[in-house]
């Protein structure tokens, strides 16, 4: 198509509200605010709590519905943005706009065309976007240039959709379980509900920027041993004392970092769960709360968004990878086998294999992306837990809020130290190589 854009930043008013938070607020934006695209980000969030995602899947949705909302800036304002087609892993490029459109209505467009496929709960997002919409009419926007810019972000979300579904998401949706193995070593379901590994061939997705899952293979655990002299023993008896003998600072931190999209609690024969966001959502939601803070632009609020996503899915990709390899058994399982069979950790064990730490992995990654965007140094204000009852935190950085999230995994009795710190440098290694191979924003 031969490009023929002339992008209008109309000053239009519209009102909105968020569809299935606890309370509806209504706001007044332009089209231009980043508050718009933060108001949608979270009406996908809701939604993915809602619909109880696993992390790694909760990191797929977000990653292609913020690309897809990226690629609409990317090729309808080149002097600004990098397309991300040729940067991605088998990323084409998509035709640029023939007509005028708002590249901001049409970004939001894409971004929601992709997540109600990826969703099971379509209609709240369908509802939420249809109120949107409706107040853009109504508040004076001209039809012909909302249908001209609703028609280009469907079309950019359809080709976002049509690469995502060759990533090897639905193949291994048939892929056969995971097989409990005997040997103490190795990984077992857990209580209180014993649930299947999740996501055993998630290393068979296709990562977005890095050349393959197992690109920063991390150091080996280890080596198992019950042993009372050997330092596997000493990382377990670790988890078991720290457990035992947490204080109030370490236990708030625990809770805070927790990110379990679907804790189950357990009173005679009832069984009651409360959903969370998940470890990647926590990080979405820090992404909104520095962009809001530093005051960036709708295009700067995107691409933030889309490198830290993309930093997440390829996270939970390095990280998965490694857990299905190693298989290394939880230490609520040795504590109840061989130490303490009454003794539980402050935070319910996830259904998957220890090692490597997933939130220390997929923290770090986002800490290192946000970082290239907002800079070191950057204090804020984490409120992303306090519609879950949690109290806010304040952090100095990205990378000190990344390093307590890590540490919080011990806290919590989940993991042994060397799934932390290894899960912490395999990040590192995953958020280094996508900020050096990922060029968004045009100096």
């Amino acid at each position: 198509m031969e490009t023929k854009i002339k992008i209008i930043f109309l000053n239009v008013f519209f009102l909105f509200g968020i569809i299935g938070c606890e309370q509806d607020t209504t706001y007044i934006k332009t089209l231009s605010d980043a508050d718009t695209y933060r108001m949608t980000m979270k009406q996908l969030t809701d939604v993915i709590v809602y619909d109880i995602f696993s992390p790694p899947v909760a990191s797929r949705i977000y990653a292609y519905s913020n690309v897809a909302a990226y690629e609409v800036l990317a090729l309808s304002q080149p002097a600004k943005l990098n397309s991300l087609s040729g940067q991605l892993n088998e990323l084409a490029k998509a035709d640029p706009p023939d007509n005028e459109i708002n590249p901001h209505l049409a970004s939001i467009h894409a971004f929601l065309t992709v997540g109600k496929a990826f969703t099971f709960s379509e209609k709240k997002l369908s509802e939420f976007q249809t109120n949107f919409y409706e107040k853009l009419t109504t508040q004076g926007l001209p039809d012909v240039l909302k249908e001209e810019s609703l028609a280009y972000g469907e079309y950019i979300g359809n080709f976002i959709l049509k690469w995502a579904n060759e990533d090897m998401y639905k193949q291994t949706r048939s892929f056969p379980k995971y097989t409990v193995r005997d040997e103490t070593k190795y990984w077992k379901p857990t209580p209180p509900d014993y649930m299947e590994g999740i996501e055993p061939h998630w290393n068979k997705i296709r990562p977005m920027v890095l050349k393959s899952a197992d690109q920063f293979i991390p150091k080996e655990p280890e080596p198992f041993s019950m042993n009372k002299t050997s330092e596997f023993f000493n990382q377990l008896n670790e988890v078991y004392e720290v457990g035992r003998n947490l204080d109030e600072e370490q236990t708030e931190i625990a809770r805070f970092w927790d990110c379990n999209p679907y804790a189950s609690s357990h009173r005679g024969h009832a069984m009651f769960a409360t959903k969370k966001i998940t470890p990647g959502g926590h990080w979405i939601g820090i992404t909104s709360i520095a962009s809001k803070q530093a005051g960036s632009s709708f295009t700067t609020t995107v691409a933030a968004f889309t490198q830290t996503s993309i930093a997440l899915f390829d996270g939970f990709i390095s990280c998965w990878d490694e857990k299905w390899r190693s298989l290394l058994v939880r230490p609520e399982t040795l504590i109840n086998q061989y130490m303490d069979e009454d003794w539980k950790p402050l935070l319910q064990t996830p259904p998957f294999p220890e090692y490597t730490s997933g939130h220390s992995v997929i923290s770090r990654a986002a800490a290192v992306a946000l970082t290239d965007f907002y800079g070191p140094d950057f204090k804020f204000h984490d409120t992303t837990e306090v519609e879950f009852g949690l109290t806010a935190r304040d952090f100095k950085s990205f990378l000190e809020a990344s390093e307590e999230a890590a540490i919080s995994r011990l806290y919590g009795g989940i993991h042994y130290r060397m799934a932390i710190i290894n899960g912490v440098d395999q990040g590192e290694d995953v958020g280094n190589w996508i900020i050096n191979n990922l060029e968004t924003i045009k100096e």
